[in-house]
């Protein structure tokens, strides 16, 4: 080791592609060939040439591709029980057989017979799933209690998750995900904007459908602007079935991100974008709910909006890997494989206001990075199933290794 050599906790090299993802990256990707990265005290202090570091721990890419570490940004992974029966009988054309779950409100009795311990104890393999298959950060919305005390749990749920995964969780408050049927809609809106100064501490934004036969325009608007009130950034679930006309109130509250957007026009998205909303795009939640109108993306593109790519995993849509998102956006969506990558990385983390600390490999941010064994980055959408994961590097530290053992 020569005096000019720097002893840092991670090297990694010689890549066949190292992805940097930057924000200023003129192909969306910024791809390196045969680049490698330095990182210590868990962020990234040097990208391509790495010869001058020496690694307490190193990963030889030779042959793989490097990129940031997804970054899933809508997620209800923490619920009760499953749709499979549902689920098998839309596909079948058929009715649910009697006594199936069916729906939000469903799944909301499937969730409240569960303690906090028992919703951990199901979230738990579907959160080690996403982070094995290279999500290192999730949100995770409540919402499938739509009860004081239940929401509440679920918050606490969304905290134990948090202490036990191997991946940042970001928890989101969705109290205004549906009404439990027979119930005021105007009575759950109130109790809703009650619960939120308590929530302000255990969630870091609020989240509201606003669509026919949820949430109306007026009431998303008083619940975003309450959350606002208490420290809450403001979320929407909009217009996935219907055009509410939210979107102007929407980008004047602030939204962090806009998501579903189906049936939201060209002049509205084009508002948000200049809001700054993030467009999350769900390619496998409209694949499972044989969405009438899926999302075409080249509409937020062509709005100037940044888009993020999720999974949306819930018992509607039980899907973990960001992997088969991207293969989803590619195929049925006509993204370009950059653009996925991209969506999956910087702009999920732009829609949980993390842009700045995660979702590119630079300098100075958190080292959360994917070793996949692929030659090249085009290997992600071209391959329809299966894991390409190497290793999975959270906050400079391996947290999945099949390559690095």
């Amino acid at each position: 080791m020569t005096e000019q050599t720097q002893v840092v906790d991670l090297v990694i090299t010689d890549a066949a592609e190292l992805l940097t993802c930057a924000p200023d990256a003129p192909d969306l990707i910024g791809r390196v060939r045969g680049g490698g990265l330095a990182a210590d005290g868990g962020r990234i202090v040097a990208v391509g040439d790495v010869s001058g570091y020496r690694g307490r721990r190193v990963i030889d890419a030779s042959g793989k591709v490097v990129l940031p570490g997804f970054v899933d940004s809508h997620t209800h992974v923490v619920f009760g029980g499953d749709r499979a029966a549902e689920y098998a009988a839309k596909a079948a054309g058929t009715s649910p057989p009697a006594g199936a779950t069916v729906g939000i409100t469903g799944t909301m009795a499937d969730t409240r017979a569960l303690s906090v311990a028992e919703l951990v104890q199901q979230a738990l393999p579907r959160v080690r799933e996403m982070v094995a298959s290279g999500t290192t950060t999730f949100e995770s919305k409540t919402g499938y209690g739509l009860s004081r005390e239940s929401e509440q749990r679920l918050l606490v749920a969304n905290a134990l998750l948090a202490e036990a995964a191997d991946a940042r969780l970001v928890s989101t408050y969705l109290g205004g995900h549906a009404i439990e049927p027979g119930r005021d809609p105007e009575e759950w809106t109130a109790e809703i904007i009650a619960q939120l100064p308590e929530v302000a501490g255990s969630a870091a934004f609020n989240d509201v459908y606003c669509d026919d036969g949820y949430f109306t325009p007026a009431q998303a608007e008083r619940i975003l602007e309450a959350g606002l009130a208490h420290g809450l950034a403001p979320k929407i679930h909009l217009d996935a079935y219907s055009r509410t006309g939210f979107a102007e109130v929407a980008a004047r509250l602030g939204v962090v991100s806009a998501d579903h957007l189906n049936h939201t026009s060209d002049a509205e998205l084009e508002v948000l974008a200049e809001a700054g909303a993030v467009g999350v795009y769900m390619p496998c939640l409209d694949y499972a709910v044989a969405h009438p109108k899926p999302l075409d993306p080249a509409r937020l593109q062509r709005a100037g909006m940044e888009i993020a790519l999720a999974t949306d995993v819930c018992p509607g849509c039980w899907t973990t890997s960001m992997q088969t998102a991207i293969v989803m956006a590619c195929r049925t969506g006509g993204m370009s494989v950059a653009a996925a990558i991209r969506a999956a990385t910087l702009g999920g983390a732009r829609a949980l206001g993390l842009g700045d600390q995660i979702g590119s490999l630079t300098a100075g941010r958190e080292a959360d990075v994917l070793v996949l064994d692929i030659p090249s980055h085009e290997h992600l959408a071209y391959r329809l199933s299966g894991s390409t994961v190497d290793s999975v590097v959270r906050a400079g530290t391996v947290v999945g290794a099949e390559g690095a053992r």
